[in-house]
């Protein structure tokens, strides 16, 4: 428990509140919603199916429609740059890494230009999705993915690993089709705005900073062995997401 409480302190200092704020989601308390593969969180969600069973998460009561748009938040960070990834699968397959890849919405950039919230505490960058046409009535698992971000432990050349976080959501009613459309991708951030391409550092593919097999070893008063970062040293590119 010790370590647990050291690597909650850890995760706020280095990342802030920057993780998916809305739909709200499952929000595990072992992550406190904010789910780092460099910490040894490594998706697909925030936490599993199990642990919704289990009651260990945020519920969600939003409830949509077949191609109706839902905005997409998160909270903002003093990290910089990168890359948000949205898929959408039927709960039932949410614990499959495989089937999120399969079923991505969108990509945008994680400061997306022009789409970020005031408020009094923070900001809160946002992208906007239709949910999709092939997806059936009921509960549907909405994943977020952060990834080729920046500006680590205030090393602005360090790359740090992905995060992820997962919101349970209704769907009722609205047009069907059983074609899947392909994902889309919108350019513009901070650094770059008005313009097809986004800021990142370290890799522009899912999954590339994802520590697989690796977890912390954690040693008392070392705080950054709570921790596999950084995953990468080099500067910040600018760039699309793979594939586009």
């Amino acid at each position: 428990m010790k370590f647990a409480g050291i690597l909650v302190l850890f995760a706020g200092y280095c990342l802030a509140d920057s993780k998916l704020s809305y739909p709200p989601p499952r929000g595990n308390v072992k992550w406190w919603g904010t789910c780092s593969a460099g910490a040894g969180c490594k998706g697909p969600c925030d936490s599993s199916m199990a642990e919704v069973s289990a009651g260990k998460t945020i519920s969600s009561d939003v409830v949509v429609s077949r191609d109706q748009e839902l905005t997409v938040k998160w909270g903002y960070a003093s990290n910089r740059g990168g890359f948000v990834r949205v898929a959408m699968v039927p709960y039932s397959k949410s614990d499959s890494w495989c089937e999120f890849n399969n079923n991505v919405i969108k990509y945008s950039c994680y400061e997306s230009a022009g789409e970020s919230i005031p408020t009094l505490q923070t900001d809160r960058w946002t992208t906007k999705i239709k949910i999709p046409l092939n997806m059936p009535d009921g509960v549907a698992t909405l994943q977020w993915v952060w990834y080729g971000g920046g500006n680590y432990y205030g090393n602005p050349n360090a790359t740090f690993g992905e995060h992820y976080g997962c919101s349970d959501i209704k769907i009722e009613g609205g047009p069907f089709s059983n074609a899947k459309a392909a994902a889309t991708f919108q350019g513009g951030d901070r650094l770059n705005p008005r313009s097809d391409v986004c800021e990142y550092h370290g890799s522009n593919k899912v999954g590339d900073c994802n520590f697989p097999n690796k977890y912390p070893n954690p040693i008392p008063g070392d705080l950054l062995s709570n921790s596999l970062e950084p995953c990468s040293i080099g500067p910040s590119k600018k760039g699309k997401p793979y594939r586009f």
